[in-house]
């Protein structure tokens, strides 16, 4: 795991993303501007500032189970009292929402599961707003096929996902996939991490470099066959 964060130290985000999915998903919801709302797996806190955007009298509890992430999105807020930063645990969201934001990281727990467990967490009316990778055809080539199968197995395709919504008995207010946009915000500054650590790397660290490259080359080759579904969900 040493590699692994050596990669990511620094990095703006963890996952795909972009400003214009936060704005979205509570133009959907119709999120008060003082809303209350976490940002669950929240990495060093990249759409934190997009959601303080979206609700500039509102308040964001930002988690994440990692400490060094914790403690970047902690430099970054230090001094914004509309913004708590929390070691925790996703599964144990503790408080209520008018909205959870979950960026790429539902599948650690499951859609259904996230979902439910989430539930009690949502004030009235509340919503949970999440990206989810999953499949956009039904014939994917071998080489993407290969990656997910290695990487996310459980990988469904987008009637899959709100199947697994419905599971948990919400309603879906709204779905999109995430642009390309959002995927280079993710793979640009990883691009050039791994070129700064590329001449020095150790046999470990070389390993994660490659994999790395491989997940955006085959996104880059194949970006047709899948991708990330924005999902904005209520209870019923």
């Amino acid at each position: 795991m040493k590699a692994f964060f050596e990669l990511h130290r620094d990095l703006p985000r963890e996952g795909p993303g972009e400003p214009a999915d936060i704005h979205w998903a509570a133009h959907i919801a119709a999120t008060p501007d003082n809303a209350e709302m976490a940002d669950v797996g929240c990495g060093p806190g990249a759409d934190i500032g997009s959601l303080l955007e979206v609700a500039p009298k509102g308040h964001v509890t930002a988690l994440d189970k990692v400490g060094q992430f914790v403690a970047a999105a902690r430099q970054r807020y230090v001094a914004d009292a509309r913004v708590t930063v929390l070691q925790a645990d996703m599964a144990r969201i503790m408080n209520s929402y008018d909205m959870i934001w979950c960026a790429g990281a539902v599948y650690f727990l499951g859609v259904t599961e996230a979902l439910t467990r989430w539930r009690k967490s949502l004030q009235p009316g509340g919503v949970v707003a999440f990206s989810q990778a999953c499949w956009f055809t039904d014939a994917p080539s071998a080489r993407s096929k290969e990656y997910w199968d290695r990487e996310y197995p459980d990988m469904t395709d987008e009637a899959g996902v709100l199947a697994q919504v419905a599971d948990a008995r919400y309603e879906v207010l709204g779905t999109r996939r995430l642009s390309d946009a959002a995927w280079e915000a993710y793979f640009g500054p990883i691009d050039a991490r791994i070129a700064a650590l590329r001449p020095e790397a150790d046999t470990a660290l070389a390993q994660i470099l490659d994999e790395a490259e491989e997940e955006a080359a085959c996104w880059r080759a194949h970006r047709a066959e899948y991708g990330y579904l924005l999902t904005v969900a209520r209870p019923l």
